[in-house]
């Protein structure tokens, strides 16, 4: 079947069939079993009652007695000997028994409706005729009324359950036509609302990762633009220079630093690739954090006669990837390195609370313009174009760190210090498994 709107009309209206069925059924056997015994022992009294008015008052009082009982009940009632003749009337009424050696029934004959029992000894039968004829259409508007609620209600059921799911089916068919940004947006608390809210989270991931992916496609070809155009103006060079050497140099330098984009992009496709390759374990952030001082304070001394000065402790351990967590951290301490004036300091402000870890990494450099704060964590952002090529950056530091620290359920902000930058790293003492 091809439409499931039908297969589920069909299969309630089914079901409603089958529990009528059923029905009739119980209800046969309740009248077999329970209410014909009944009308039994009724029909038993009307005749021992008959019976004894007969024999003990004769003609006058069976009459009274069968007359009562013709305006109690609306009916014919008669008292028949053995062979079928009316003892008061004398009538002949015969056809009105059943065939023997049937001793009772209930019966539709001639058009009327038939009660018969005969007494235990064979010498009396008694016999209730009812002339109507039952209205057929008396009950027609009940059963018409049940048919509509009934149909109304297996209508609502199978358009509950079909159509959201249309629904659903016209919004993932938007989807996969190239509307990204096609949402179901239901409401339901049920199974059908769990599966729509489910696919309205799995779009919103496939849209970020797609929306990033085209602008990451769109960064990469505009940085490897440049350095490729110098590469090949350099190659050229080398061949008319008189300085052979420096053009080398020229080109040595823009081979680096295509291998550093190269390099860097490889690190965020790994790092945002198959969760199950991490290696995520608890990790002592402060020492993770003396490490990398160590690292970078000869760095700092040497290229920029910097001092890195760390106020505060970290305790505490968070569940991560030691090395992820690592080179977020880095990222930031050497883009401070790289920005803070000569012979000046770098501050690294460690703190934990119940919540979790902070550390706080300020420079002394010029700082970032106010409007642009909120572009510093993109990739390949640069606030002077020309300033970071000199020192060698390509605007991916930053964004790497961000995305590390996202992955471990912590947040990422910068703010100027007057003067400098500070930027503020916060992780979950508890993070659950990225």
């Amino acid at each position: 079947m091809r439409s499931l709107y039908t297969g589920i009309l069909l299969s309630l209206v089914g079901m409603l069939a089958l529990s009528l069925l059923i029905f009739l059924m119980i209800s046969n056997r309740v009248e077999r079993e329970y209410l014909d015994p009944v009308f039994q022992a009724m029909d038993e009294l009307e005749l021992q009652s008959a019976r004894s008015a007969f024999e003990t008052g004769g003609n006058e009082a069976a009459s009274s007695y069968l007359e009562k009982l013709n305006q109690l009940f609306h009916s014919a009632h008669f008292l028949l000997n053995s062979a079928g003749v009316d003892v008061v009337e004398r009538a002949n009424r015969a056809s009105l028994l059943p065939p023997a050696p049937a001793s009772s029934s209930r019966a539709w004959v001639n058009g009327q409706f038939v009660v018969t029992h005969r007494s235990s000894d064979g010498r009396y039968w008694f016999v209730a005729v009812d002339p109507r004829r039952p209205n057929q259409w008396v009950l027609f508007p009940f059963y018409a009324l049940v048919i509509a609620v009934t149909a109304m209600l297996c209508w609502l059921a199978a358009f509950g359950i079909v159509s959201p799911i249309r629904r659903l089916t016209g919004t993932v068919e938007r989807f996969g036509q190239g509307d990204l940004s096609a949402r179901v947006a239901m409401s339901r608390r049920d199974e059908i609302g769990e599966l729509a809210r489910s696919f309205d989270a799995m779009a919103a991931r496939i849209e970020t990762l797609v929306t990033s992916e085209r602008r990451l496609l769109q960064d990469i070809s505009h940085e490897l633009r440049s350095p490729l155009t110098r590469l090949k103006l350099a190659t050229r060079l080398t061949r008319t220079a008189s300085d052979p050497k420096a053009a080398l140099d020229r080109v040595d330098r823009e081979t680096n630093r295509i291998t550093s984009l190269v390099s860097e992009i490889v690190e965020m496709t790994r790092m945002e690739g198959d969760p199950a390759v991490r290696n995520v374990e608890a990790v002592d952030i402060g020492q993770v954090v003396d490490e990398i001082v160590d690292d970078c304070r000869i760095e700092a001394q040497l290229f920029r006669g910097c001092r890195i000065r760390v106020e505060g402790r970290i305790s505490g351990e968070v569940q991560g990837d030691r090395e992820l967590l690592r080179r977020a951290f880095e990222n930031v301490l050497r883009n401070a390195i790289r920005y803070s004036p000569e012979k000046s300091n770098i501050d690294l402000t460690l703190g934990q609370n119940s919540l979790g870890a902070s550390i706080v990494i300020r420079d002394y450099g010029p700082g970032v313009p106010d409007e642009l704060l909120g572009q510093i964590f993109e990739p390949f952002f640069r606030v002077e174009e020309s300033r970071d090529e000199e020192s060698g950056g390509i605007g991916l530091g930053l964004s790497i760190a961000k995305r590390l620290v996202r992955l471990h359920r912590g947040t990422i902000a910068a703010e100027n210090a007057a003067p400098g930058l500070r930027v503020q790293i916060s992780l979950p003492s508890s993070a659950p498994n990225p």
